[in-house]
């Protein structure tokens, strides 16, 4: 097997049909208004005798029999049948124009345009759907026209002729839409949104799905309405959003099934199995292949034939199988050509070359790239030709050529840049930005071997640059907005939608609370978490058109990533280290910054730095260990190389992947002078972590006018979870559950019980914590909240927005599969024992609008969320952050409840009768605690983490 010193095949982008970047799509095309005319079974007349007769009615015979038996054959749909059907229309055709029947001649040059089109003879096509549309303009055929006019946009999107395509379908649903005819609008808006869809405008294309899906509900056009979910599904899996994909295709396939559309039903199998092909389940998705190549056989669907042969063989490739891989991609190749599929066409090609790259050759690899580059340029899709440039870079850099393949890379990136922004939705932008990031770590890579040849060019500042733009992207264009009231100018009517759709996620939530509180059972459990997944889409859309029609929104500037010079004059201090890390599938890197100078190390790979951290988290989140090997190791991986650099500096440390889940306080400096005992880095280091440096410019910027508070401290505090909570006894308890147990777990996470691993029992070294934290400060200048106060409704109050620091003492929850379903538990009854609503989710925060200088989450897990690609752990850090807290206080693991007490303790009494800032506060505070016997090892003090502004 050939090896490449650069990089490996699961590095190439198979785009069409090979990593199900872009699957095939339905394009929905309606073809024919009812006929009209006779029956062609009235006129049992010999066509030859027809020949030698001028009697009108005997030619319209013989032109309706024709006709009849053509439009049978056609709706046979076999490949025998369609080019037999040719032959019965091409005999009614002279038939019709010697009767001088206009309107059944357009009917057959339709058909015939419509034939030839799904034979993949696009220009034949093309030329009979003009006659027809020509027609029927004359005769004032409006219905017709609209037809015709879709079908003529159907070929050019066939033929990658987007605009044009685009053009005939806007004029179809201006028609369509002064007849009134809904079905015919639901269709034509289908099409608009698949031209979109196709040219990587993916929040256009879901609009106008959007807008075509309640039609044919309406309409009850439910092989529409499949169509249109299996092109909702396409955006989803364009956008990395595979399991949402794959649940709006697993609503397609049965109702075209039952319609009996073999070749809806061929593209359905192929997008399902594209699904589990990018999902890694190969056999999977071989399975859906090959039950979808025989349909396409079966009905001549030569571009179908073509797709299904495409993705079998790039299983075979995924499987290391290049040659059958090969034959598979060589078979599809002169079928696309056949049909004038210039989409398929150009994707073929980039996945032969990419087979040749994979075997090392490398000059052919770069000409089948090139010549599949021409196309996606003709056909105008961006992600595509990023996609092949992004191959073209590679066989460059393989090649020594690493200048060139930075031309090309430098343009991958501003295309993807440019789509970003183009869609509202930030969670959309957010998974389309995790699907590109391998774009970003090959541009770091190559400019950081750039800066080992040449070091003095400043490479390493592009380098680090770019590491700041690959990541944390849509915190810092939440963090900019977070202050402007977007809604203002918006429409009322979409505003009152949202308000409807947070009402109805509260409703939810408490029938939840009531259903798993009581005896219940998993399908009633999974028709709410269905339910309740279809309100946060809703909700998630609604939020994109917010901003997409608001005017405070427009008026944004999208916020730049900093440069190097940037970092050192907005960010750092004379006493301050940046460290920030980037993990590669090769090498990883390691930039260390101060306010005047920069060096850059290359680090072990992704994988041995992930091995060290797994083993790591399981060493130091066991109580009894105060010293582990593991804690040496990734020491000795992530800063020996900056160890002589480390001082007594203050460290911000802005981490990458596995990384994020490392507490650095833990670690320990590397060659420490012949010391056998453990000496956390924290001993001598304020320690900072951050999502990105350009996070605390962003911070900065927003809070500099910003008045402080006017008090100082809110607690809420050791809430009640279950109904055996001695504190309901005596109350009015309208509701209790048949079975004294607590549900919580399963409630809480929502999606899955399994989701969870915490217990939520009452944590009773809370309250005593909250008591000596608030007897810190004047009555007058704190609040308890306790027991049924400590409640979502008391977390939800403006009356939040009084104080400087908001202090939860409470169970955290981590949802690594729906982040916007984590969150913090407050009480789950109400003084009168009646079960509410007490989940404070993701979703709530964000809507929370505090004045907080400090939010404090001392609970489990918060500090944690789901890992996205390019914008690191999404969880309640950037909730509290966007709601207007700079910095917040969370943990990184299930935390003790008394050493937790223990430590908040000292650190609320460092900074409000000290005056130490949060930071160093909480630096002395672990200290002390570490120092305890009883709670030296890591386990109980390192989980908890300053993110945010340290000054």
């Amino acid at each position: 097997m050939t090896k490449f010193k650069i990089c490996d095949s699961r590095q190439w982008q198979f785009l069409l049909f090979v990593t199900g970047r872009t699957i095939v799509i339905f394009t929905s095309i309606l073809l024919f208004s009812e006929s009209n005319v006779a029956n062609a079974g009235q006129y049992p007349i010999n066509i030859a005798q027809i020949m030698q007769t001028d009697s009108p009615d005997a030619t319209l015979a013989a032109a309706e029999l024709a006709y009849q038996q053509g439009k049978e054959l056609y709706e046979q749909g076999t490949a025998e049948s369609l080019l037999q059907a040719i032959a019965k229309f091409e005999i009614a055709l002279p038939f019709y124009r010697k009767a001088g029947d206009r309107s059944s001649e357009a009917f057959t040059v339709a058909h015939l345009g419509k034939i030839y089109s799904d034979l993949g003879q696009q220009q034949k096509a093309l030329s009979y759907l003009n006659q027809a549309l020509s027609i029927r303009q004359q005769l004032g055929d409006q219905k017709g026209e609209t037809i015709t006019l879709n079908n003529i946009g159907n070929v050019y999107l066939n033929s990658g002729e987007l605009q044009k395509g685009l053009s005939y379908f806007h004029q179809a649903l201006l028609l369509k839409q002064q007849m009134g005819d809904k079905a015919g609008e639901a269709l034509t808006l289908n099409n608009i949104g698949i031209v979109y869809l196709e040219s990587t405008q993916y929040q256009k294309a879901l609009d106008y799905f959007n807008q075509a899906l309640p039609l044919r509900r309406q309409v009850k056009d439910k092989a529409g309405e499949a169509r249109t979910l299996n092109n909702i599904g396409k955006v989803y899996l364009d956008l990395g959003e595979r399991q949402k994909a794959l649940n709006y295709y697993n609503q397609v396939l049965l109702p075209i099934q039952q319609v009996g559309d073999k070749v809806g039903e061929a593209i359905a199998l192929n997008n399902i199995g594209t699904v589990y092909l990018d999902l890694r389940e190969r056999q999977k998705g071989l399975d859906y292949f090959n039950q979808a190549l025989p349909i396409s056989r079966q009905v001549g669907d030569k571009s179908g034939e073509a797709r299904s042969l495409n993705n079998i063989g790039t299983v075979y490739l995924n499987l290391g199988e290049r040659q059958k891989g090969l034959d598979y991609f060589n078979q599809a190749l002169p079928l696309f050509q056949l049909v004038e599929n210039k989409v398929g066409l150009a994707t073929t090609l980039n996945n032969i070359g990419t087979v040749y790259l994979d075997l090392g050759e490398q000059q052919k690899a770069l000409d089948y790239f090139n010549q599949s580059l021409v196309l996606h340029r003709q056909v105008g899709n961006r992600a595509r030709e990023a996609q092949t440039l992004y191959n073209v870079a590679s066989v460059q850099r393989n090649q020594g050529n690493l200048n060139a393949a930075l031309t090309e890379i430098k343009t991958v990136i501003n295309i993807v840049e440019d789509l970003r922004t183009k869609i509202n939705s930030q969670e959309l932008r957010t998974s389309y930005f995790a699907t590109v990031q391998n774009y970003y770590e090959f541009y770091i890579d190559l400019l950081m071997q750039l800066h080992k040849q040449q070091p003095s060019q400043g490479y390493d500042a592009l380098a680090l640059q770019t590491s700041e733009r690959a990541r944390a992207r849509s915190l810092l264009e939440l963090l900019t907005e977070a202050k402007t009231d977007i809604r203002q100018g918006v429409e009322p009517k979409l505003l009152s939608q949202e308000r409807n759709l947070q009402q109805k996620l509260d409703t939810l939530e408490k029938r939840r609370i009531q259903l798993l509180g009581g005896n219940h059972t998993s399908a009633q459990v999974q028709v709410l978490e269905k339910e309740n997944e279809a309100l946060l889409e809703q909700y998630q859309q609604i939020q994109a058109q917010i901003r997409a029609t608001s005017p405070r929104y427009a008026a944004l500037t999208q916020p730049q990533p900093l440069s190097l010079t940037q970092i050192q004059q907005q960010v750092l201090d004379d006493n301050t280290l940046l460290l920030e890390y980037s993990l590669g599938e090769k090498r990883s890197y390691l930039w260390a910054v101060t306010n005047k100078s920069i060096t850059s190390y290359e680090l072990p790979k992704r994988a041995d730095i992930e091995a060290t951290v797994q083993k790591f988290r399981q060493e130091i989140t066991t109580p009894y260990l105060r010293n582990s090997p593991s804690i040496d190791v990734l020491s000795q991986q992530l800063l020996t190389p900056v160890a002589q650099q480390l001082e007594k500096k203050r460290l911000v440390v802005v981490s990458d992947g596995a990384l994020q889940y490392v507490p650095f306080s833990a670690l320990t400096r590397p060659n420490s002078k012949g010391s056998s005992s453990y000496e956390p880095l924290l001993l001598n280091h304020e320690i900072i972590t951050l999502p990105s440096a350009s996070t605390v410019a962003i911070l900065r910027r927003e809070h500099k006018e910003r008045k402080s508070a006017a008090k100082t401290l809110v607690v809420l505090a050791d809430p009640i979870f279950s109904s055996d909570d001695e504190r309901l006894q005596g109350k009015v308890q309208v509701f209790r559950p048949p079975v004294a147990e607590n549900n919580l777990d399963s409630l809480a996470l929502s999606r899955i019980a399994t989701d969870s691993d915490i217990s939520f029992e009452r944590l009773r070294f809370t309250r005593q914590e909250a008591e000596q934290i608030l007897a810190l400060v004047p009555a007058n200048e704190g609040k308890q909240a306790f027991d049924f106060t400590a409640s979502r409704t008391t977390a939800t109050s403006n009356e939040l927005s009084q104080y400087r620091i908001i202090h939860f003492a409470t169970h955290g929850i981590l949802n690594s599969k729906h982040p916007e379903l984590s969150g913090v538990v407050l009480s789950l009854f109400d003084d009168k024992g009646m079960p509410q609503n007490g989940f404070l989710r993701l979703h709530d925060v964000f809507n929370l609008n505090l004045q907080a200088e400090l939010v404090v989450l001392s609970a489990c897990k918060t500090g944690l969320g789901e890992e996205v690609k390019g914008e690191g752990l999404v969880g309640l850090t950037r909730g509290f952050m966007y709601a207007g807290s700079p910095r917040v206080v969370v943990s990184l693991w299930s935390v003790d409840d008394q050493a937790t007490s223990e430590l908040m303790k000292v650190f609320y009494k460092k900074m409000l009768q000290e005056g130490l800032k949060p930071a160093a506060a909480l630096r002395i505070a672990q200290i002390e605690i570490w120092r305890t016997q009883k709670y030296a090892a890591p386990y109980y003090w390192a989980a908890f983490t300053l993110q945010g502004e340290w000054k």
